[in-house]
């Protein structure tokens, strides 16, 4: 598959052009779960998690059947300011694990029955030091929204995305705060586990970066100067599920700094996506407050790789699976009080 756009000003005109819900659906949805052997909502959020789904796959009694989770790894030219606990090869090293099928997420994907695939973007090419330059040329960002807006299958009924790439959380915490505002203290967390020196260095290089080239263009504009490919490829991957109706779970802080860059180019392009979990890293709640999104778990995870998401499959299967498959007062021949 090739993707529908070649430039960045034709990526912006599908954005624009972007499907919504099924009002038919949501409304058909939301009469069902009202009939449902249950008292009213007696199983919370729950609810409202599946007839949002319905909306988007455009029927009243969906099923989740073919979640997708796919890690896109990059590498990024920052890096090599001290700003991680680990070296950039690990990036390399992890998508090996991924392709093993030894790490965190192959076992989450496995037991939510997702298929898992990995796209690693040129690691031997990382972007520019953002502190010097733009991170990316055109060329390169268009390449990478391509890379994973080609990489959804067009069969897939619900998306979680993730991301490998050493120095990313600094690269998130740069997009946060040229999006959002703020310091850069208030967007900078350890990442990786970084020490107080190292944060101290991460918090500096995220200061730099947005002094350098905050507030020049849209979000697009603005992951092109501070964001990395697999940030890129995360923002064509939720993009492309949105044009195929495809609910989207999104991950932890770096995923939803990405997300960020599609909301503010386009308002509402994250209607199709919910939160699926609040992370560890200090920033990622008032990342979602900015984003209006309500997590669904919050287990103190910090791993990345699309592993919360990945794990919120079940959520969402579970939810899925008592708005179709309950009975209805009348179906179970249970008096309606």
């Amino acid at each position: 598959m090739t993707a529908a756009f070649s430039d960045m000003a034709g990526f912006r005109s599908l954005l624009a052009a972007q499907p919504g819900s099924d009002a038919a659906a949501f409304a058909a949805a939301t009469a069902r779960n009202g009939q449902l052997t249950k008292p009213p909502a007696a199983l919370g959020r729950l609810e409202d998690l599946a007839i949002w789904y319905a909306g988007w796959r455009g029927t009243a009694r969906p099923v989740v059947e073919k979640p997708q989770v796919i890690v896109f790894a990059g590498n990024h030219g920052v890096a090599a300011q001290g700003v991680s606990a680990f070296p950039p090869e690990v990036t390399a090293q992890m998508v090996l694990n991924f392709q093993h099928g030894g790490a965190a997420i192959n076992q989450l994907a496995k037991t939510f029955g997702a298929q898992l695939d990995v796209h690693a973007l040129a690691l031997d090419r990382p972007t520019a030091d953002f502190t010097q330059t733009a991170a990316m040329s055109e060329a390169d960002l268009v390449e990478a929204l391509q890379t994973g807006w080609t990489a959804v299958d067009e069969g897939a009924d619900v998306l979680v995305t993730g991301e490998m790439g050493i120095g990313n959380t600094t690269s998130a915490a740069a997009l946060a705060a040229a999006l959002f505002g703020g310091t850069a203290s208030d967007w900078t967390g350890r990442g990786t586990g970084v020490d107080d020196a190292g944060l101290e260095i991460k918090t500096r290089v995220v200061a730099e970066g947005v002094a350098l080239h905050g507030s020049q263009g849209d979000g697009l504009e603005t992951l092109r100067r501070l964001g990395g490919r697999e940030v890129a490829a995360m923002v064509g991957a939720i993009a492309r599920a949105r044009s195929l109706r495809i609910p989207v779970l999104l991950d932890g802080f770096i995923c939803c700094a990405a997300a960020a860059c599609l909301e503010k180019t386009v308002a509402g392009s994250l209607d199709h996506c919910v939160a699926s979990h609040l992370s560890a890293e200090g920033a990622h709640q008032k990342m979602l407050d900015a984003l209006g999104k309500e997590p669904l778990l919050s287990l103190g995870l910090r791993l990345g790789e699309a592993s919360g998401a990945a794990l919120s499959i079940g959520v969402l299967k579970g939810a899925v699976a008592c708005l179709s498959g309950m009975a209805t007062f009348a179906e179970a021949g249970v008096t309606d009080a």
